[in-house]
């Protein structure tokens, strides 16, 4: 069973708040909608498992395991998506909403009005050179969308993916899997967010501390789990 620790360009190691956490990232199979995510965590993470750990999951493996993906070639963007996707801006960590495909799926996921509304907030909001302010307002479906980049996992290269369902749910099914908590997490190199959580009292904004530098990586990796550990150095 391999435990790959660290992903090239991560540490394992990070202190938060004067305590170090160990973070281990683990490699499973490409998960796809054939998966359970609690029973890839019981195959892959449970055989690392110690008291008091807690497991973190890509909210992207969830949304896969959901047939959240839709492929690129099925997806038919409207005129409309063609013309909004032109002024999103394109983060380096990925496409988000920039091409046409992936705002046709966030017109689909959160309304038309609902995205028009976040198109002219963030274009009036613009002047004063603030940023963000469409994600803000078309919500967390929008925000969770992701299409193809060059160095997207096979066979996810031509799909969108859409945000996860019921976080809270999968967190939950996880931590009676594996007898520990569980969060759900949308973390890149630029920013991230816990989705889910099997328990109500986690931290999350500790959470987010701990995973800031996206220990997971967002290529190639393969290492959708990973387990978040105390240590005493």
């Amino acid at each position: 069973m391999e435990l790959n620790t660290v992903n090239d360009g991560k540490n394992e190691l990070i202190e938060v708040e004067g305590i170090l956490y160990r973070r281990l990232a683990i490699k499973t199979n490409v998960i796809t909608d054939k998966d359970v995510i609690a029973d890839v965590a019981s195959k892959y993470v449970l055989p690392h498992i110690e008291a008091n750990d807690i497991v973190f999951i890509s909210e992207k493996s969830v949304a896969c395991s959901q047939k959240r993906a839709v492929k690129m070639v099925d997806i038919k963007p409207r005129k409309l998506a063609v013309t909004l996707s032109k002024y999103v801006y394109k983060s380096p960590y990925g496409i988000g909403l920039g091409i046409p495909e992936t705002m046709e799926m966030a017109l689909v996921e959160c309304g038309t009005l609902r995205i028009l509304f976040a198109a002219f907030c963030s274009a009036v909001t613009k002047v004063f050179k603030m940023k963000g302010v469409f994600y803000h307002v078309a919500g967390r479906k929008a925000a969770s969308i992701d299409g193809p980049t060059p160095y997207t996992l096979p066979p996810y290269n031509e799909y969108v993916v859409l945000g996860p369902k019921n976080p809270d749910a999968v967190a939950k099914s996880v931590k009676a899997a594996l007898g520990v908590e569980c969060a759900i997490i949308d973390v890149n190199d630029l920013s991230g967010v816990i989705l889910g959580v099997s328990n109500p009292n986690m931290d999350k904004e500790l959470l987010v501390k701990i995973l800031r530098d996206n220990p997971l990586g967002q290529s190639h990796q393969q290492t959708p789990m990973g387990i978040i550990r105390v240590t005493k150095g």
